[in-house]
């Protein structure tokens, strides 16, 4: 037997062997079924390796054609009619018009310690800032890439419509689409302004140190919490920011502006579920924008301030047509405070240029009449004495309630503010507005005027059924500021000596304070041999809020006079401002003891209106130029803020 053949060798390889003289077609078939048992041959992974291979590779193969033939394409072979599709850049600043419909900023459904003035607010949030650092990185970098839009439309202006920027101010446009009175420019424009004196650059810098702490701590809230580097809210609407835009464009402080300008633009937004004040928006928020408007010719404060507008219209849908104290934005749902229906007069008489401002430029005359409906509603009422007004009015019977008691601080004062400021924003024309003014200031001679004792100090006091109270609050010290102007416009030169006197006062009841600070309230001595001091501060009275009726009146007298020794007066008080209530970290707040120059006991809170008036009228008041602003073009609200003043009809 032969022996058996030895097993055959283990091969790990497969083996092809090809024919050279097989035909094509035969040798291509066998190829193909060689190559299909290796794949077979191959683990399920493994196949799915090479799929997932070949996939990639035409993926990226797919998206270099592509690339390829972008760049043949030459960037300007754009058609004629694509670049007139293109849309080009529109300017920040633009000139002066009519706002343009804009459906993102179209009105929706319509539905604090106050400046001026009543003994009522909202409870604050107070919420601390989040994440500060980061959100200040974010927020520079967002403005470091937006900064170069804002900032070269205003070099580029081929008509020359806006002016330099320092205390700039664009004319408002003549011919304004106006039903009822002819819209006229103000004369006495300052085209260029000239450079801040020294006592200018210390408002600016103080201005500059309020607004750091503001951008820091409390960027696109209602108010800066200094101390404790957060921020209130009271509304939810950037309360700060919008009452310092004027001041930010008067000053000269442009980048502060822009940026200010870009939170409007992009953050603002009426359409919110949330209870305003009716006076206090109209004056802070309303007033702003309608300020920043003229004096900017921007058209984005025109458009949101008649949003605003058509948002507070459902307070005055009340039987008396005197309007509910609170309205809600987003609701349009209106009430009074919750413990009564009545509102101050003040809330209801102090709106009324906001908004007859609004209707002259928008041409929509819901606004005049609204607010106009009021005045006359007053005007008819009973219950005044020798032109005096109590200070609280029932929304349903439209009555004056609270008789007898007759004030010109919280709940009444602006009433006869805005009584002589009607009179002259209208041309001079409506006798009723006149008529009154002149009438009270006769009531206040007869009624609440006293002299104190030892210094023979005029004041203004109350009344409260026949009785004289020698209660004078620091808000009175608007009047000889108000007096001042009437007799400017033509009143009785008695009303500026009495405007001399009251002036006085006031630079006396900071004088006196031992941080020269004025208190909320004082009471004057009446007493020959009871006291040496004619001011007299009760414990609960001694804090001091920023407020800026003192510094308001000595603009006025300065301006009027030419006396420096109301720049002086207003000198000292910004200096004390800087020693006592000026925080380091960026900031100024409220202190609650002006009588102990050791221990002020901060606040902390920085009201809106330390921006928006007090550093604005200090800054007025150091201008030697009576064309900054001039008081024959313009007229301020109750919250400083410029409107200009109507030619006759």
């Amino acid at each position: 037997m032969y022996p058996s053949a030895p097993p055959a060798p283990r091969r790990d390889f497969i083996s092809v062997t090809l024919s050279l003289d097989q035909s094509y077609d035969g040798s291509k078939s066998r190829q193909r079924r060689s190559c299909w048992r290796k794949w077979k041959q191959l683990s399920r992974l493994q196949r799915n390796a090479v799929l997932f291979l070949l996939a990639f590779l035409v993926l990226c193969g797919l998206l270099s054609c592509i690339s390829v033939a972008d760049q043949w394409k030459a960037p300007n072979d754009r058609s004629a009619e694509e670049e007139k599709m293109r849309p080009a850049k529109p300017p920040v600043l633009p000139a002066p018009r009519k706002a343009d419909a804009n459906p993102e900023n179209a009105p929706g459904p319509l539905g604090q310690t106050p400046r001026r003035r009543f003994w009522w607010r909202p409870p604050n949030l107070q919420i601390r800032a989040p994440n500060k650092d980061s959100e200040n990185r974010r927020q520079d970098a967002t403005e470091s890439r937006d900064e170069a839009a804002d900032e070269a439309p205003r070099e580029a202006d081929p008509q020359g419509a806006r002016a330099s920027w320092r205390g700039a101010v664009i004319e408002p446009e003549v011919g304004t689409k106006l039903p009822w009175r002819r819209a006229v420019a103000p004369t006495g424009i300052q085209k260029h302004p000239a450079p801040p004196n020294s006592r200018q650059k210390a408002v600016v810098d103080a201005f500059r140190h309020a607004w750091l702490g503001y951008r820091k701590f409390a960027w696109g809230h209602d108010e800066l919490r200094p101390v404790s580097q957060s921020f209130s809210e009271w509304f939810g609407l950037g309360l700060t920011l919008i009452d310092s835009l004027d001041t930010m464009w008067i000053l000269g402080l442009k980048k502060e502006f822009g940026e200010a300008r870009r939170w409007v633009s992009k953050k603002l937004q009426f359409q919110k579920d949330v209870d305003v004040n009716l006076f206090e928006s109209t004056i802070r928020l309303l007033g702003g924008l309608l300020s920043a408007y003229h004096l900017s010719g921007d058209a984005l404060f025109l458009q949101k301030a008649e949003d605003l507008g058509n948002r507070l219209l459902p307070a005055f849908r009340t039987p008396s047509k005197v309007p509910y104290s609170d309205v809600n934005l987003g609701t349009g749902v209106a009430r009074p405070p919750r413990w009564t229906s009545d509102s101050t007069v003040a809330e209801v008489t102090s709106i009324q240029l906001e908004f007859r401002e609004l209707s002259r430029l928008t041409g929509a005359t819901k606004f005049r009449e609204a607010v106009e409906e009021v005045t006359k509603h007053v005007h008819s009422l009973s219950g005044k004495k020798d032109g005096l007004v109590p200070m609280f009015i029932n929304v349903h019977s439209g009555l004056f309630t609270h008789r007898g008691v007759f004030t010109l601080g919280a709940r009444a004062d602006s009433y006869y503010e805005y009584l002589l400021k009607q009179w002259i924003q209208g041309g001079k024309t409506d006798q009723r507005l006149l008529d009154d003014y002149l009438e009270a200031v006769d009531g206040i001679r007869k009624h609440l005027l006293r002299r104190s004792e030892p210094s023979k100090l005029t004041f203004v006091g109350e009344l409260a059924h026949g009785r004289f109270s020698a209660k004078m609050d620091h808000l009175v010290c608007f009047l000889p500021g108000t007096l001042a102007l009437g007799a400017h416009h033509g009143l009785p030169a008695e009303h500026m000596q009495l405007a001399r006197a009251l002036m006085e006062t006031c630079y006396q009841m900071n004088r006196q304070m031992e941080t020269g600070l004025s208190p909320e309230i004082v009471h004057f001595n009446l007493q020959p041999q009871k006291s040496q001091k004619d001011v007299l501060v009760k414990p609960a009275d001694r804090h001091n809020l920023l407020r800026p009726e003192t510094v308001e009146s000595l603009f006025y007298l300065y301006r009027f006079t030419g006396d420096r020794k109301y720049q002086d007066w207003g000198w000292a008080i910004l200096q004390n401002f800087n020693t006592y209530t000026r925080v380091p970290s960026g900031g100024y707040s409220s202190i609650s003891n002006v009588q102990d120059p050791h221990d002020p006991q901060p606040r902390d809170k920085m009201e809106s209106f330390f921006l928006g008036e007090t550093l604005k009228y200090l800054y007025l008041l150091f201008s030697d130029d009576p064309a900054l602003l001039s008081l024959d073009a313009y007229v301020f609200n109750t919250e400083a803020h410029p409107l200009p003043i109507w030619g006759p009809a």
